[in-house]
């Protein structure tokens, strides 16, 4: 790539995926002057279809598949992803180029009246697309009605009143990007409900070979986000888990150390399995994947081949 030519940046059409890719780029021109970035919106699956549930649409890259191809291709330089969205197994062509430090991973509750998830009246109505979130929602209150609900934050949020829902549960990290925090009723503790692996961070994926864009990327990254992603994402490696799947976990690091909990649930919350591990920072992977055969030996793999017949592939 000649020195000057600028560099193209991959990104979904959605407002939070370009608010995203924007602070990307505003970061990246802070670090490296004279570089110059453009921005080429590219629709994955996962934007195209939206009244199919997530759990029915495979799960694995459905957000990111495009954007990949894109990148292989030579059509863009660089993809900006949200971490949640990156299926554990990548492209041998492709890396992880920098994660830049991720914001609060939480789950939050925006609600009808402005309550807690406790003060929702009984049979409440909850929109939410994540298995994850309707297992733990249910653990917690099985009189819940869990309302499928698709499509881009902003949709996400009119359909509260639209679809007469008395809440919706989304990230806290995209309401924070977008400026949305004003309407957040609950911001959910981790004790209730556990996040999505890698949420909260972003992913900025790249070809392995591209030394340029891998330098410019270089001063991005901060090591505690990947160190804590990695330590997730080997987990639900392990578990072979991904949108199908209620999987939750949220890993820290703390001076040398990364913290690491986990839970798997049935889909109706009946049943769950939640279990923590630490070790040196320095062997984050190895963390997950222990974390990870504890609690399939535990009863987790049980619960797991469960919910696999529910979703054949």
């Amino acid at each position: 790539m000649p020195k000057g030519k600028p560099i193209i940046v991959g990104s979904r059409g959605s407002k939070l995926a370009l608010t995203q890719t924007n602070w990307v780029i505003s970061e990246l021109k802070k670090l490296n002057p004279g570089v110059e970035f453009e921005i080429k919106k590219i629709s994955t699956s996962g934007d195209k279809i939206t009244d199919v549930p997530l759990s029915r649409l495979g799960g694995v890259g459905v957000f990111t598949k495009e954007l990949e191809v894109a990148l292989i291709k030579e059509k863009i330089d660089l993809a900006v992803h949200s971490a949640k969205d990156i299926p554990t197994e990548v492209s041998e062509k492709l890396t992880l180029g920098a994660m830049p430090k991720r914001v609060d991973p939480s789950d939050v509750l925006i609600s009808a009246k402005n309550v807690t998830l406790e003060r929702l009246p009984g049979n409440a109505r909850i929109g939410t697309s994540s298995l994850r979130r309707k297992a733990q929602l249910l653990a917690l209150r099985p009189d819940f009605e869990i309302v499928d609900l698709r499509g881009n934050l902003d949709t996400r949020i009119k359909k509260l009143e639209a679809d007469d829902l008395d809440g919706i549960i989304v990230a806290h990290a995209g309401l924070i990007r977008i400026g949305y925090t004003g309407q957040i009723s609950e911001i959910i503790p981790f004790e209730i409900m556990l996040p999505a692996v890698g949420q909260g961070a972003l992913g900025i994926e790249i070809r392995k070979n591209d030394e340029r864009v891998n330098k410019i990327l270089s001063k991005m990254d901060d090591l505690h986000t990947r160190i804590a992603v990695e330590a997730e994402r080997a987990l639900l490696a392990k578990l072979q888990g991904g949108c199908q799947v209620p999987i939750g976990a949220h890993a820290k690091v703390l001076k040398d150390e990364v913290y690491l909990e986990a839970v798997i649930c049935t889909l109706d919350g009946e049943r769950t399995i939640r279990d923590s591990h630490k070790g040196p920072a320095n062997q984050a992977v190895a963390v997950g994947n222990e974390l990870a055969q504890r609690m399939l030996d535990n009863g987790g793999d049980k619960i797991l081949q469960e919910i696999r017949q529910n979703f054949p592939k």
